[in-house]
């Protein structure tokens, strides 16, 4: 027989005993909820400052719950509040001890339940963390824009099937990502609106017989639109089982991390000695306890690896809410650590790759020496064939006889001669050699979007604009 604690605060008159130890343990939650501690201090000063508008409280029954409730949110920041594991969670452990400073503070659970409270914290926590990945997702961007802009001059190979394709800027590469990442930005800016609305007084499922004035809630916790207007949930049910913000908050945030991923291996791929197109800072890498000579990219290779903990995160969200009937169940207590944890993983990735960015170099005599592979301007020689007349699947038939020949002679294609290349097609003229002028080929490539000498000139110039 296990022992049995004295009975939680949280527990009724209905019950005559408190949960045995083991019981405690495994419904205990303050163990991660405690992080929710200033937004349910705080969404407590608001439900008692409506609860004195409506006049269940008096003014001096306010004050009263006022002075404890931020006297207890000193404690809490100094580090010498002591959290109890009997009340369960962070509300319990706030509201007795509130309790047992303040009368008054018995009344505060007036018209509330810990349904519409949670629900209430959660909203308020993750709200405040979109603000702060927003602005990290912002200094990302910016730093991959110093970076290709430290590097406006520099080319490389871009590839397909990680294979050599044709000449990219570094900076129209890196800009790439700052497009994917601007897209994680409207996605967390779409999130927010649906996080920003106020579940308080939907009480436990049915809302309250009393007066409450939900709006002035929404008011004083900053749940309010463009125009501040007041948003509230429309239903009570709805409101207190909701958790559709979470997922789509984690949803969001595997879209960052994979993001994030496909970076990473980029990163990893360049600082390798076979691409050596970078060099990591050491203070951003780490070496080997074995081999004296190694040199890791852990940062990159850390992010790539915590994508797979956020898609877990999702994906137990998901199945966690697919079978719950209405309205609140216990299984929601589960949500908490994988957002948690989502929040915690992305935002890190997101700041310590900003951080190595700006602790990398390129060496650019490598990205030449790689970006002068003839090979590359194949397409371009086949451009050149489709100016003068020729349909484009003749003219990447020709170009490939003399890719076939450059290889039988053992020379890079732009090696060939003239003739070399008019023996093949009789449409190759004297000047089909101009097409392996490496600038010439980048200034011509000016169509939007694409990685032209001008056109990522301007790219890096939006993008400085928007993202100063």
């Amino acid at each position: 027989m296990s022992k049995k604690t004295s009975a939680p605060v949280s527990r009724s008159g209905r019950f005559t005993s408190g949960p045995g130890e083991d019981v405690a343990r495994f419904t205990e939650s303050i163990s991660f909820d405690w992080r929710l501690w200033w937004h349910d201090i705080h969404g407590s000063l608001a439900h008692a400052a409506m609860l004195q508008r409506i006049g269940v409280l008096t003014r001096a029954e306010l004050k009263a719950i006022q002075v404890g409730l931020r006297q207890i949110a000193a404690e809490i920041e100094a580090g010498t509040f002591t959290w109890k594991a009997e009340l369960e969670d962070v509300h319990m452990n706030i509201e007795a001890e509130l309790t047992k400073r303040v009368p008054a503070g018995a009344k505060l659970h007036t018209a509330r339940s810990r349904n519409d409270q949670v629900a209430l914290d959660v909203r308020m926590w993750l709200r405040d963390e979109i603000i702060e990945f927003g602005r990290e997702l912002r200094d990302l961007q910016r730093a991959l824009v110093e970076l290709g802009a430290a590097n406006a001059a520099v080319i490389i190979p871009g590839y397909t099937h990680v294979q050599r394709a044709q000449p990219v800027y570094f900076a129209h590469h890196l800009l790439a990502y700052v497009e994917m990442l601007d897209r994680d930005y409207g996605r967390l800016l779409d999130c927010f609106a649906r996080v920003n609305v106020c579940p308080l007084g939907s009480g436990a499922i049915a809302g309250s017989t009393l007066p409450l004035d939900r709006e002035f809630v929404a008011k004083e916790l900053a749940f309010v639109d463009a125009q501040g207007r007041p948003l509230v949930t429309q239903n009570s049910m709805d409101a207190v089982s909701d958790r559709d913000f979470a997922i789509e908050f984690c949803s969001l945030a595997a879209l960052v991390a994979m993001h994030l991923s496909r970076l990473s291996e980029d990163v990893i791929l360049w600082a390798s000695s076979e691409f050596n197109f970078i060099k990591i800072a050491d203070a951003y890498t780490t070496g080997s306890s074995l081999m004296p000579q190694k040199k890791n990219p852990d940062i990159a290779e850390l992010t790539r690896g915590k994508t797979g903990r956020v898609y877990g995160n999702l994906v137990a969200l998901l199945t966690l809410l697919k079978g719950l009937p209405m309205t609140y169940n216990r299984d929601l207590q589960e949500d908490k650590e994988r957002l948690f944890d989502t929040v915690d993983t992305v935002r890190a990735s997101t700041r310590l790759t900003a951080a190595m960015l700006r602790h990398t170099s390129v060496n650019t005599a490598v990205c030449a020496a790689a970006a002068s592979d003839s090979a590359l301007l194949a397409t371009d020689l086949a451009d050149y064939l489709v100016r003068k007349g020729m349909p484009f699947r003749h003219a990447h038939h020709a170009v490939g006889a003399a890719v076939a020949l450059a290889e039988k002679l053992g020379r890079p294609l732009g090696e060939l001669t003239a003739n070399e290349l008019a023996s093949v097609n009789a449409a190759f003229g004297a000047d089909a050699k101009d097409s392996f002028n490496l600038g010439q080929a980048m200034a011509r490539r000016n169509l939007t979007g694409a990685p032209g000498t001008k056109e990522v000139a301007k790219q890096l110039a939006r993008w400085k604009k928007v993202l100063k």
